[in-house]
């Protein structure tokens, strides 16, 4: 059997299966209890200095925030 038509068989089938089964891990990933406090935390991040300009360090800096994690 040649390389190419033994490759094409697998990508056609057990791969394909094999990036199904990923993207609906990923899917549950995504949904997964709990995981709105993560994403409510990261979508909020453009509003978290919105009444002030974060604070400036020497040499106009930008200090970190006392939100960020490690």
């Amino acid at each position: 059997m040649e390389e190419y038509t033994l490759l094409r068989q697998f990508a056609d089938s057990w791969m394909l299966l094999l990036l199904f089964a990923f993207f609906v891990g990923i899917v549950i990933w995504v949904f997964r209890p709990g995981a709105s406090k993560e994403y409510k935390d990261t979508a909020n991040i453009p509003f978290r200095h919105a009444d002030a300009p974060a604070p400036l360090q020497g040499d106009d800096k930008p200090a970190t925030p006392k939100e960020a994690r490690p």
